[in-house]
């Protein structure tokens, strides 16, 4: 597998209000447990459309595996222009500081938002050009990843793909490790 694209909640559908967040702390290690898995098994890439939220911490989490596995890259294929138009100064901030960084940085849409399409165009392109999708998604908690992941098993239908999940309940298994190694 040489590519692999990210996608999940963003902050508000997991009540997270704070870059601070011990939650994101929990979600970052999940995401990094299962790209060490798939760097170690070939992974090259990885895609994201840049969302706040799951996408853009594991931005993060690639960004520090890149000192340990120099070979992993991130693309960013944002759906349209100016995504990041409406969000606040330090959100555009983080936003910025992730762009600058990543390998490669391009939109689908070469104009901003103008209908929901660009949103099916960008879940479209996303499965075609990875052979897996990572999702931080539970099926008992709907929010905006759910047309991703609704998508992707239509499209393994048909397709050699694979769908790695992270629910909640791996994500909570996650906390009861780290509280018992405290011991």
């Amino acid at each position: 597998m040489k590519v692999i694209s990210i996608s999940g909640y963003k902050p508000f559908e997991l009540g997270i209000f704070s870059s601070k967040h011990p939650a994101i702390e929990i979600i970052k290690k999940a995401i990094k447990k299962e790209l060490i898995r798939l760097i170690e098994e070939g992974l090259e890439w990885v895609l994201i459309s840049g969302q706040l939220g799951v996408e853009l911490w594991a931005a993060e989490v690639i960004f520090e595996l890149q000192d340990v596995y120099p070979t992993i890259k991130l693309a960013i294929l944002t759906p349209f222009e100016n995504q990041e138009g409406n969000w606040n100064e330090s959100n555009k901030e983080f936003y910025e500081m992730i762009l600058s960084q990543a390998d490669f940085v391009d939109s689908i849409s070469k104009q901003p938002y103008t209908n929901p399409q660009q949103f099916r165009n960008r879940n479209r392109i996303f499965l075609h050009k990875s052979q897996a999708m990572l999702i931080v998604y539970d099926a008992q908690n709907e929010g905006s990843p759910k047309y991703m992941y609704e998508e992707a098993k239509k499209y393994k239908e048909q397709n050699n793909f694979e769908i790695i999940s992270i629910d909640f309940d791996q994500l909570q298994m996650l906390i009861e490790d780290d509280e018992w190694d405290t011991y």
